[in-house]
């Protein structure tokens, strides 16, 4: 029976926030956790050494961290640690599959996969159908408040927030011609066609023009041409970063943005895009609270959704985010949240004005949100599914 949990923090600050929100949940329903210092590598594998019990140890982890070939975690024979001690290992991924097909063969045999997005769970089943997965669990959000303390209208005064960094599309240019003028047309053929539509998946659409324009390509072809198709994902996702910014900030709504590289949006008025300083996953939450309204641009998840969302939501602030089919189905649009469409950017000013000009309804808004995601869409409740449907069936 597990009763011991290992968690990673201090690699990616987002993951090892989640991680850290997971481990309060899991501490609470009972498990010895352990936090691994990806800081001091070697100091705290000496003492994972001594917390890791064979049949009552499990690991649960983010984008395979504990598994991506570490010195520290492999051993002569070129055996993980994990395996080693007969540990299972659960692998949060919270981006697209095909960013890291490199780890495959570092993978320990007692090992399950999660997917934040049904896409990515498809994506997996089709070329890795040989990897055990575990519930589809999209990203959760964490709150600062109770219900009896949220700020209020009068306690927020920013209008408008997004919380998270921007990269110019054409810093990714390089990358994307670097070989020739085909494969150049080939790419930004695939980019044209997520910007014209931009509902359709990030599998869906690259795998098409794969079929359609490679020659003789099969399966396992299609399987090694996606990692090469990163830049593509980096490059659609800031574009409408970028775009759904500046169609607020040009229309004459005032965005305040935290995160990196805001400085190098082109925009007319800039004047209304103010630029605040990258934050960690606590001031994100912090900023939010400031704000009526926290605005979303999903990268890529149409089938799930993002940690923002739900941040947002169990803030106080108004979530209004271009939609995923996974969002559709869990919250009720003009009720818990507001849905804008990225191919109808133009609305969205006009959208946000209509709810800043509404006090009754953003406090309505602000009120059924939060309850919806407090209800469950926090860590402690993605925690607990993984709980009851992967820690406790393991014998």
């Amino acid at each position: 029976m597990i009763r011991k949990l290992v968690l990673f923090t201090k690699g990616i600050e987002t993951l090892g926030f989640f991680s850290e929100q997971m481990g309060k949940a899991f501490q609470k329903l009972g498990y010895e956790v352990f936090y691994f210092d990806q800081c001091a590598e070697y100091d705290s594998f000496s003492k994972l050494l001594w917390f890791c019990e064979p049949k009552v140890t499990a690991v649960v982890s983010f984008n395979f961290d504990g598994c991506r070939g570490e010195d520290y975690m492999i051993d002569a024979k070129g055996v993980n640690f994990f395996e080693a001690r007969q540990i299972p290992l659960i692998n949060i991924v919270v981006d697209h599959p095909f960013y890291y097909h490199k780890f495959r063969p570092y993978l320990p045999e007692d090992y399950a996969q999660i997917s934040i997005d049904r896409e990515h769970e498809a994506y997996l089943k089709r070329f890795f159908p040989e990897i055990k997965r575990g519930p589809f669990l999209p990203l959760a959000g964490t709150s600062l408040w109770k219900p009896d303390t949220l700020p209020g209208w009068e306690e927020r005064p920013l209008e408008v927030v997004f919380t998270g960094n921007y990269t110019p599309p054409s810093d990714f240019e390089h990358t994307l011609t670097r070989i020739n003028d085909e494969y150049t047309e080939f790419y930004y053929g695939i980019i044209q066609d997520f910007i014209e539509h931009p509902h359709m998946g990030m599998s869906t659409g690259i795998i098409k023009h794969l079929e359609r324009e490679v020659e003789d390509i099969n399966e396992e072809g299609i399987k090694e041409c996606m990692p090469n198709m990163i830049m593509i994902d980096l490059y659609v996702r800031n574009y409408f970063r970028g775009e759904v910014v500046k169609s607020l900030v040009e229309a004459g709504v005032t965005v305040t943005c935290y995160g990196a590289g805001w400085e190098k949006l082109a925009c007319r008025n800039p004047e209304n895009l103010i630029k605040g300083k990258s934050l960690d996953s606590l001031g994100c939450l912090q900023q939010i609270s400031r704000a009526k309204i926290s605005l979303n641009v999903l990268p890529w998840f149409k089938e799930g959704a993002h940690d923002r969302v739900f941040n947002s939501m169990l803030n106080g602030a108004v979530c209004v985010t271009d939609w995923s089919h996974y969002l559709q189905e869990e919250l009720k649009e003009g009720e818990e949240i507001l849905f804008y469409e990225l191919d109808n950017r133009e609305a969205l000013a006009e959208q946000i004005r209509s709810l800043l000009a509404d006090r009754e309804r953003w406090e309505r808004l602000s009120c059924q949100g939060y309850k919806s995601a407090a209800a469950g869409h926090t860590w402690a409740d993605r925690a607990r599914r993984i709980h009851e449907e992967i820690l406790c069936k393991i014998p």
